[in-house]
């Protein structure tokens, strides 16, 4: 499955970007360089000199604008050419690189791979709770040898805590927790409560309750395209009322690198309203998951990618559960918005969205 175009993706995190230095990053199987200019914005253009194809990311920035490191042309934000240090300094017509639609929004930068005049910020769902001006925020960056819509499935799912997380995040109570799903348009929402749980230390600690008290916990995971990701978590006592508890809502962002690489990007956000608590907690929140997210959840999406190899996803024949209703919805919507694009219609027409289903997905379990 090729990537989709026309569609917002965080090519970094905003504090990755200094004055100085520019960053590499290959985004959606092309190399790409991002910078600041001299008043502080975001660019990213491709990461290749116009004149013999140096990266540009190996250069510096000078006066607000990209030196290539091999002869010392500088491209602006806008990929052009302003300055030629050699012969007249004439800068021939065809010194230009590509650049692409940049927005930095919610601690994070983004870009559009596709055509710029169809770049839309209003396409960019909100996550305010990670927005730094208005919350205390902390964020994680891991790399992942799989298929983006691997990571996906895996968010989507989150009845693997119990197997995958047992002693971090999971309990023996999660399987058997009532689990809803369904989708509106192209967002697509898994919720699962569980019930008389007893917490792991680590998930216990965060939400503040004591070392063995009863409890419901709530997942609630909300995907839009290409592979952004909500998920709410919320701790109360058994039979209590939501309201009565405590929320960790976060943000999870696929990027993909190549076909069998991602950029996951996460992020956890409190009102700065909690003061140093809140601070504490966002901070406890990712540096507790990076160990769980890195030692485990990662080598399973790598087994996975490995077991599966070059294969499309439905030619394995997966036998599919109820539990997979969630991560099949997203794979159907995307798979339909990326068959529009080539043919050239707008991905987010409703008319297109039911091509997803005309695909064939070669199971015994059909997920309605």
């Amino acid at each position: 499955m090729s990537f989709l175009l026309n569609a917002w993706y965080v090519a970094a995190f905003s504090d990755e970007l200094n004055g100085a230095t520019p960053l590499a990053r290959t985004l959606l199987d092309r190399p790409v360089v991002l910078y600041r200019d001299s008043e502080g914005a975001a660019h990213a253009l491709d990461d290749r000199c116009a004149h013999r194809f140096a990266p540009l990311s190996r250069g510096r920035v000078v006066g607000g604008v990209l030196e290539c490191p091999y002869h010392g042309l500088r491209f602006d934000g806008a990929g052009r050419c302003v300055h030629n240090p050699h012969g007249d300094g004439r800068v021939p017509a065809q010194a230009h690189v590509r650049a692409y639609p940049v927005v930095e929004r919610f601690g994070a930068v983004w870009f559009w791979p596709g055509e710029a005049a169809r770049a839309d910020i209003a396409l960019l769902p909100a996550f305010d709770f990670v927005d730094p001006a208005q919350n205390h925020t902390h964020h994680g960056y891991l790399k992942t040898r799989a298929h983006y819509q691997l990571s996906a499935d895996n968010l989507l799912d989150l009845s693997h805590f119990q197997f995958l997380h047992p002693d971090t995040l999971g309990s023996e109570a999660i399987a058997s927790g009532d689990v809803q799903s369904g989708s509106l348009g192209e967002t697509v929402w898994v919720r699962r409560a569980v019930f008389g749980e007893i917490l792991q230390p680590f998930v216990a600690d965060g939400f503040g309750i004591a070392a063995g008290t009863c409890v419901d916990r709530w997942m609630d995971v909300k995907w839009t395209p290409p592979g952004l990701l909500t998920i709410v978590v919320g701790v109360t006592g058994a039979g209590q009322p939501r309201e009565a508890g405590r929320i960790a809502p976060s943000a999870h962002w696929l990027t993909p690198e190549t076909a069998c690489t991602t950029h996951y990007f996460f992020a956890f956000g409190l009102p700065k309203a909690m003061g140093d608590e809140g601070r504490a907690l966002v901070r406890y929140a990712v540096e507790g998951l990076m160990k769980p997210f890195e030692l485990e959840d990662l080598p399973m999406l790598e087994a996975q990618q490995a077991c599966i190899g070059e294969a499309d996803f439905w030619a394995a024949q997966p036998a599919l559960l109820p539990i997979d209703r969630g991560a099949i919805r997203a794979r159907r919507i995307m798979e339909s918005m990326i068959v529009a694009e080539r043919a050239g219609h707008d991905p987010r027409d409703a008319n297109h969205h039911d091509g997803a289903r005309t695909i064939a997905i070669r199971s015994s379990f059909e997920v309605a």
